[in-house]
Order: structure tokens, then sequence, then C-alpha cells
């Protein structure tokens, strides 16, 4: 990769875990202020809000990143076009936040709460992370985003003593996301001018957004939307298991969303100079990457999740020892359809290959919640996931697999997949010496060893020469 994108990559990766690590600094503590139900009664609450908030932002995660990239050279282009595209987030934003106050006033279990959230909505109303994205400014989100994150995680410890401060959590993980956005604002001026904008050219932006919105709401079915269904359909304790459980699997399937949210804009301004064989050899080391990154951090998780899990989460959370592997193997196929989707199917405008596999992955998780959360809850809520994540991948390789050697570069993968699955095997036989964070640190040692001891072999063997190409 050139150096610029390494440097992107790393910033991403590095704000997407921390956006992860400091909720797990925070969750042994919460857990065991707050406990299974309580955690579970503010996922609900959020994962609600975040369904609204989908429709302020409908696709502009994708759309307004490829669509910025793609004006960047030009001042005056690219400031009509930030207009437009705000404008009609603004529109949305209002419309969404007046269904929602209906939504907290007559419907809501939990009113306060879902009050509270209605701060997240604001922080939605005001994203523009898309357009810095799209500019590949990703050091200035970065940095932002440490320091808000380092409030939260301070205002968490200060203030949150007992079960009944779970209102005051609710307001410090809403707020910072309100002052992360506003903080982006003032920097905006640099890059574009005020700019005399007509309906016409919001209009402009409609359609396309609204394509890549669809399989937005496909998406949530199988991410949000487990967690609504096992509040509806199981207990806030269960939302609780589940919740905990994929703070701790999303870490792999963070560092490849790195990966794609800096590939993207660059891979869509190749695809608008008609570099494609540049792009084909970006997708081959992308692929390779990713395989690298899931394998590892989910089979390695995975292989100490029965001693982290007490070890972390205290007394009362035994269950997400069953769900956490579970989860994380729908992260390694999460992880190869990411760099598809957005090195790929994305910046080339095939919309409707990404569409109808997340609509495939959205009926087979629906389908498997509503067969197995009644009988075992989050555990059913886990698999459907999994499979849902499967569906997605499964398909969208076989539709690529004429135009770009996908197959060929999932066959170098495999290795890497075999090295986890070997670390896997000798790291779960290792037994329980002396203490939890002993046996923890043992086991991470070993299966950290093992597994780059394998890879190593096999870049020296064939790897090598893949990345070395210019």
């Amino acid at each position: 990769m050139a150096t610029s994108l390494k440097k992107n990559f790393l910033y991403n990766a590095f704000y997407n875990v921390l956006v992860l690590i400091l909720p797990l600094v925070t969750a042994p503590y919460i857990s065991r202020i707050m406990g299974a139900e309580k955690i579970g009664v503010y996922s609900y609450s959020y994962s609600v809000a975040s369904y609204f908030g989908l429709f302020i932002l409908m696709g502009l995660t994708n759309y307004g990143n490829r669509t910025i990239a793609g004006v960047k050279e030009n001042k005056n282009e690219l400031s009509r076009t930030f207009w437009s595209i705000y404008f009609m987030q603004i529109i949305m934003a209002i419309v969404v936040i007046i269904i929602y106050i209906f939504y907290v006033y007559f419907i809501a279990s939990d009113k306060v709460m879902a009050s509270i959230q209605l701060l997240y909505l604001i922080s939605v109303a005001l994203d523009i992370n898309w357009f810095f994205f799209g500019m590949e400014l990703f050091k200035l989100t970065v940095t932002r985003n440490t320091i808000i994150k380092l409030l939260n995680v301070t205002l968490i410890f200060l203030l949150v003593k007992s079960k009944n401060d779970i209102y005051i959590y609710g307001i410090i993980m809403t707020i910072g996301p309100l002052l992360s956005q506003l903080f982006l604002w003032i920097f905006l001026r640099r890059y574009i001018r005020i700019t005399k904008i007509t309906i016409n050219d919001i209009i402009l932006h409609i359609k396309p957004n609204l394509v890549l919105f669809i399989p937005v709401i496909a998406i949530s079915l199988y991410t949000i939307m487990d967690r609504v269904m096992l509040g509806i359909m199981s207990t806030m304790k269960e939302v609780g298991y589940y919740e905990n459980s994929n703070k701790l699997t999303q870490i792999p399937v963070m560092a490849i969303t790195s990966l794609g949210t800096v590939m993207l804009p660059r891979m869509s301004n190749l695809v608008a100079n008609g570099r494609n064989e540049e792009t084909k050899k970006y997708i081959q080391k992308s692929l390779i990457i990713s395989m690298f990154l899931s394998s590892s951090m989910a089979f390695g998780l995975s292989a100490i999740s029965k001693e982290f899990v007490p070890f972390f989460y205290g007394r009362g959370f035994e269950k997400c020892i069953n769900l956490i592997p579970v989860l994380l193997l729908s992260s390694i196929f999460i992880s190869f359809a990411n760099v598809i989707r957005t090195q790929y199917l994305i910046p080339y405008k095939k919309d409707n290959i990404y569409i109808v596999s997340v609509f495939l992955g959205a009926f087979v998780n629906m389908g498997i919640n509503l067969l197995l959360i009644p009988n075992i809850q989050s555990v059913g809520a886990a698999i459907g996931t999994l499979c849902a994540e499967m569906t997605v991948c499964i398909y969208q390789v076989y539709m690529v697999k004429n135009e770009i050697r996908v197959l060929h570069y999932l066959k170098q993968g495999i290795p890497l997949m075999i090295s986890g699955v070997l670390m896997y095997v000798i790291v779960i036989n290792i037994p329980f010496i002396t203490n939890y964070i002993v046996t923890i640190i043992i086991k991470v040692v070993v299966g950290t060893i093992i597994y780059l001891f394998l890879v190593g072999i096999y870049y020296l063997g064939g790897l090598k020469s893949i990345f070395r190409k210019q």
C-alpha cells in the first residue's frame, strides 16, 4: 500500500480500536455496578434510537464518502456537493426527530432513557464524518475522537456509582458523540466555502443515496435488530449478555472496517480515473490483510473466552462464554465481505449485488431469530448473526468471481485460517494455571508466538512476493 494509505489505515484502525477498547476498559466496572439487566435497558434504548438514526444518514456513510472523493480536487464543486448532500441530511433529521419524539411519549417503555437518546439523534443530524472520510482526513477524526472518548471514560468512573445512575450513564454515552460532531464543524471551513444551492442540487443526490440506504436497513436487521428482538422476545438480561459479548467480538470487525473506510475513497478515485489494474492489486492485498487480522483475533479471542469472561465481567455473565465464539466466527465472513463491498462493489457502483446480498442475510437472520430466540434466547441471536454474515459473504463472492480473482485470493488466505485454527486447538487445551490473569497471559503469549510463527513461514514461502508487487 502507498504510504498515505498505510497512515490513514493506522489512524482509522487506531480510532476504531479505541472505540472498542475504551468501552472494554469501563465494561468490568459497569458490569459489576449495573448488572446484565441495567446494561440491557441502555442497550435496548440505544438500539431503538440507532434505528431512527439510520433514517437520518440513510446511505451517506458510503455514498457521501464516495461522492466527496470524486470531487475533492475542485473546491467549488466540492462545496456545492457538500452543501447539497448535507441539506438532504438535515431535512431528514428534522422529520425523523419529530417522529422519534412521538415514539418517546406514546410507545417507549422507559421514557427517561428514550428521551436521553434524543441527544444521540441530534449528533447524527450533525454527523459529517462522511465528508472528512471522503477527503481522506483521518488524522483529524482520530484526534477528535480520542479526546472525546477519553473524556467519556473519565466521566463514567467519576459519576456512575450505582444502579441508580443508569440515566447518568446514558447521558454520558450520548453527549460524547454530540461533542464529537460539533468539533468537526469547526474545521469544515478550511475545506469548503458557503455556496448557494438549488432544490435540484439536493434532489440529484436522493436516488443514489436511497440505493445505498437499502442495504443499510437490511444490515441493521442482523446487527441492531438482534437486540431489539431479544428485548421483545426474551429479557433485558439476555440483551445484556448479548451486548457484552458483542463488545469483545467487534474487535476484529472494527479492524477490518478501518481498512474498508480508508480504501473506499481511494478506490473510488482510482475507478473515476480508469486505473482498474491498480484497484485489483489493492483488493488482493486487502483480502489477505483482512484474513490475517480476522483469523488471528477471532480464533485467539475464542481460545481465551472461558477465562476472560469471569475475569473481565465478573459473576453473572457466564453465558457470554457460549456467545463469544459464535459471534467471533461471524467476524471472519464480515471481514472478507467488507473488502469486496468497499473496494469493488461500491466504487464500481455495483450496488445491486450489495443490496441483494444483505437482504439475503437479513431474511436468514430474521428467520433464525424467530425460530431460536424463544428457545435459546441470546445464543439463538448469535447463531442468526453467524448464518447471516456467512450468507452475505458467500453470495458476494459468487457474484464477483468472474470479474475479480476472488476465489484465487481466498485460496491465498486459507493458510492464514489454518494457522488460526491450529493456534486455537493448542491454546484452548492449555490448563488453568494459578488464576485467571496468569492463565490469560500465558495463553495470549503462546497463541501469538504460534500464529506469528506459522504465518511467518507462509509469508516467506509466498506472501512476500505479493506484497512486494507495485
